[in-house]
């Protein structure tokens, strides 16, 4: 599949770790609305199965704690989340709102297949305390873990690209 050009083109500065942060931030609140969602729609659809009151014994005897499908479905809604966005647009809502984007270093969107490890790494940065993320503080090309895992990189984007055409 051939990569696309995201717009606007451009060298850009790499993005600091204040604005990774925020949009880090911003994103956690939508993806916690995403797993709400999803895990309310599995909910109705095991109450169609079990019925009511079966569901509820369920529950109470602890029989659906760490269900692996629910936690399966929660996983692939949040690579799907930030897969479609980094490989379509370079950019998450979040990344959006705090002028951020993915991309490889010819400016071409990354793949699923960088977008799979991106979010793998970025989990393993997030459990070592986010470490991973804090070495944009260090890395003479401010990279993140997962930037460097994934062969891509997160650029600050100009404050005029969203110009209306006139």
């Amino acid at each position: 599949m051939p990569k696309h050009l995201l717009r606007p083109q451009g060298d850009f500065p790499p993005a600091g770790l204040i604005r990774r942060l925020a949009a880090a931030f911003y994103d956690f609140l939508l993806c916690l609305a995403l797993l709400i969602v999803v895990t309310f729609a599995y909910k109705l659809i095991l109450m169609g199965f079990y019925g009511e009151t079966r569901l509820k014994q369920l529950s109470d005897s602890g029989a659906l704690d760490g269900d692996p499908l629910l936690s399966t479905l929660l996983v692939l809604s949040l690579f799907g989340f930030f897969g479609k966005f980094w490989t379509h647009s370079g950019q998450t809502l979040g990344m959006q709102v705090w002028g951020i984007r993915i991309e490889n270093t010819d400016g071409t969107a990354i793949s699923l297949w960088q977008a799979l490890l991106r979010f793998l790494v970025a989990i393993a940065s997030w459990l070592c305390l986010g470490l991973g993320f804090f070495w944009v503080l260090w890395d003479k090309q401010k990279r993140s873990w997962h930037d460097i895992y994934s062969s891509s990189r997160t650029v600050q984007l100009p404050k005029n690209t969203h110009k209306t055409k006139q």
